[in-house]
């Protein structure tokens, strides 16, 4: 009879591993234990949080990269969440994803399309989880669309803000389990700010600011100055995106193919 089964995984060129319990019979499966792979064997990774986000450093940081919280059994871990959009060079457009669940990516790229009206179709678009993390809740949703929204407009995510919330298919923000845990394990590290659903109106946490959103688009205008839903209107081959002032450093016009044009606006009608 087999008590106890435990699986190791992580990426071959990172030195991190994570410890899952597939089967035991004195306590959760649920847990997962990070471990660093040194000279002489294993070590355990006392914070880690802070080693998978170790390499945000200074105090700049590019588009595209966002901290949202997991929950991996009872313990919090803040993993970092990078994204790449780039106009596709053939089409079908290129879906690229490491440590996201291929499912829950595209219902997230669906509602952006949907609801935020980001012309992702006719781009590649990369995702990154960094450290080897696997992301295998919802509640890392909202993190992974502002990444893909902050890549797609060229402007970076505050770096004191961090993002927890399930993502559901009219864009509308809801409530995650463990919610103060989250919050109190990304206070420790640094952050001050948190992107929340509006049902987190009750919680508190010393040194954190709670942002509540009801919605995708009620987050894109606290997190990017986003006004509206883009409209947008036919001039030769230019498209005219009205949501985001130019005066904040975002393009107000992009040339594209007349072609791609007369699509997009076939889409629209």
């Amino acid at each position: 009879m087999v008590d106890v089964c435990l699986h190791s995984e992580g990426d071959r060129l990172l030195s991190q591993r994570l410890l899952r319990s597939l089967k035991n019979r004195f306590a959760s499966t649920k847990e997962v234990g990070v471990f660093e792979m040194v000279d002489n064997g294993l070590r355990a990774v006392e914070n880690p949080s802070l080693k998978f986000l170790s390499d945000r450093t200074g105090e700049d940081t590019n588009a595209s990269a966002t901290v949202g919280v997991a929950l991996e059994g009872s313990r919090p871990l803040l993993v970092e969440i990078q994204v790449l959009c780039s106009p596709a060079t053939s089409l079908p457009s290129k879906r690229t994803f490491t440590g996201v669940d291929p499912s829950r990516f595209n219902l997230i790229v669906a509602v952006l399309l949907k609801q935020a009206r980001l012309r992702l179709a006719r781009q590649d678009i990369f995702v990154n989880v960094v450290g080897g993390f696997r992301l295998e809740e919802p509640a890392t949703d909202i993190a992974v669309a502002v990444a893909i929204a902050s890549s797609y407009i060229e402007r970076p995510v505050p770096r004191d803000t961090v993002f927890v919330g399930e993502l559901g298919l009219g864009g509308e923000l809801r409530f995650v389990a463990q919610l103060e845990r989250r919050l109190f394990e990304a206070s420790k590290l640094g952050f001050k700010k948190c992107i929340v659903p509006q049902g987190a109106k009750g919680v508190k946490v010393d040194g954190m600011e709670l942002i509540l959103c009801s919605s995708l688009k009620d987050v894109l205008e606290k997190v990017f100055n986003y006004k509206s839903l883009p409209q947008q209107r036919k001039s030769g081959a230019t498209v005219h995106l009205d949501a985001f002032p130019e005066e904040d450093g975002v393009c107000g016009e992009v040339q594209v193919g007349q072609d791609a044009l007369d699509d997009d606006l076939a889409n629209d009608k």
